[in-house]
């Protein structure tokens, strides 16, 4: 199993933190509602390699059976690579690349007509809520992949 998690969460952290510093530096040429689009995208395709982890596991290395549990675990196990891919290419760019990108977002939010006030949150925090997000739409792919996957021994 450890190697499967390996593998398949080195993928999604390659995929996840290539294409989402790529989104986030081109981001400044497209409004920031398509590159939240972009950004979804790019977490979603990350964690596609779930369902492919999962997958492989349960045909390759356990002789065609993988209880939901064990799909689960497997699932989250690699969300957490892309989960931090993600996390740290956000850090990057809000610390490093763009440091006014907070400004820029509460000016855009006060243009679309928000009254309510945005929490000015740092690099660090903005890092752990993508980290959250990633890991919570890790959960939601992996509980789809293991029903889908899941094949108890006869």
């Amino acid at each position: 199993m450890k190697n499967t998690v390996i593998k398949f969460g080195s993928y999604g952290l390659l995929l996840g933190f290539g294409l989402f510093l790529i989104g986030l530096l081109f981001m400044k040429d497209i409004d920031m509602s398509t590159g939240e689009i972009i950004g979804y995208a790019t977490m979603i395709a990350s964690l596609s390699f779930i369902f492919f982890g999962i997958k492989h596991y349960k045909d390759n290395i356990n002789n065609g059976a993988v209880s939901l549990g064990k799909a689960i675990g497997i699932g989250l196990l690699i969300a957490l690579f892309p989960a931090v891919g993600i996390a740290i290419a956000d850090y990057i760019y809000t610390a490093f690349i763009n440091p006014d990108f907070f400004k820029e977002y509460v000016a855009m939010m006060e243009a679309k007509g928000n009254t309510e006030p945005i929490p000015e949150w740092g690099s660090g925090m903005m890092a752990l809520i993508m980290f959250l997000t990633v890991m919570i739409l890790g959960l939601i792919i992996s509980l789809i992949s293991a029903f889908i996957l899941q094949r108890k021994t006869d």
